[in-house]
C-alpha cells in the first residue's frame, strides 16, 4: 500500500474512532461521562509519549541547520493563542457571549480536526511508523475531547440528530488536512522537521494545558490515582508501539 492509502485509512480510522466517545454518551451518558477522566489521563499521555520519545527526534534526526525547539514552543504558542480567542469570544455572562458558545466550540474543534489531519499527514510522509503512532495519540485524545463536545451541545439544547451530524462534519476537517499536506508534499518535504516540531508543540500544549489540569481538578484520590495510572500506561503504550513498530 502506498503512502496515501495510509494516510487516508488512518485519517478515516482516527475520525471514526474520535466519534466514538460523543455516540458512547448520546448510548449511555452516565458511563462515558465516569470513564472519560480515565480516558484523558490515557490521552495525555500518548501525547506526551509521542511528542518527546517519537516526533521530536524524528524531527531533530533529520533538523539539518533548524532549529527544533524554537518550531515546537511556537506550536505551544499558537495553540494557546487559538485557544485565547475562543475562550475569550465564547465566555461571559452577556445573551450573545452564550449563545456565541457552540458555535465557537464547532469552529475550534474543526480547526484542531484539520492540524491533526495535516499531522497525520506529515508524519506519515517521514514514515510508516512515525504516522502510526501520530494516528494512535490523536485518535485517544479525540475521544474524551468529543464526549466534552458532545455534552456541551447537549446541554445547550441542541438536537441530538443534529449534534450527531456537526460533528461528523467536523471531523471530515481532519480527512480535508491530510488531503490538502499530501498534495502539498513536495512542496513541503523540507520543511518536515518544522512541522513535526510544530506537532511536538501542539501534543504537548493539549497535554499539558488541557488534560493534565483534569487529572489535578480531581478531588477523590482513589480516581486520582488510577488517573496517574493511566497517563503511565499512555506513555508506555506509545513506547511500546514505537519499539514494535521499529523496521516497519
Amino acid at each position: 500500500m502506498d503512502i496515501l492509502g495510509y494516510i487516508l485509512i488512518f485519517t478515516l480510522l482516527g475520525s471514526i474512532i474520535s466519534l466514538i466517545g460523543g455516540l458512547l454518551l448520546l448510548i449511555k451518558e452516565k458511563f462515558a461521562l465516569k470513564i472519560s477522566h480515565f480516558l484523558t489521563a490515557f490521552a495525555a499521555g500518548t501525547l506526551l509519549g509521542t511528542a518527546f520519545l517519537d516526533l521530536m527526534p524524528e524531527a531533530s534526526e533529520s533538523a539539518g541547520e533548524v532549529n527544533i525547539f524554537f518550531w515546537a514552543i511556537l506550536g505551544i504558542l499558537v495553540f494557546f493563542l487559538l485557544e485565547r480567542f475562543i475562550h475569550h469570544h465564547g465566555h461571559g455572562d452577556q445573551p450573545e457571549a452564550k449563545r456565541s458558545v457552540v458555535p465557537l466550540i464547532v469552529v475550534g474543534d474543526t480547526v484542531h480536526n484539520f492540524i491533526d489531519g495535516v499531522a497525520i499527514a506529515a508524519t506519515f510522509l517521514v514514515s510508516i511508523p512515525l504516522g502510526i503512532v501520530t494516528s494512535l495519540a490523536v485518535a485517544a485524545h479525540e475521544i474524551p475531547q468529543e464526549i466534552g463536545d458532545f455534552g456541551l451541545m447537549l446541554h445547550k439544547g441542541m438536537a441530538r440528530g443534529r449534534v450527531l451530524k456537526i460533528n461528523f462534519l467536523s471531523a471530515l476537517a481532519s480527512l480535508a488536512g491530510a488531503i490538502l499536506t499530501y498534495l502539498a508534499k513536495d512542496s513541503i518535504e523540507a520543511l518536515l522537521p518544522v512541522a513535526l516540531a510544530l506537532t511536538a508543540g501542539f501534543f504537548i500544549y493539549i497535554a499539558s494545558a488541557n488534560l493534565i489540569p483534569e487529572i489535578h481538578s480531581q478531588e477523590n484520590k482513589k480516581v486520582a490515582f488510577w488517573e496517574s495510572i493511566m497517563l503511565l500506561l499512555g506513555v508506555a503504550a506509545i513506547w511500546m508501539a514505537i519499539t514494535l513498530l521499529e523496521g516497519v
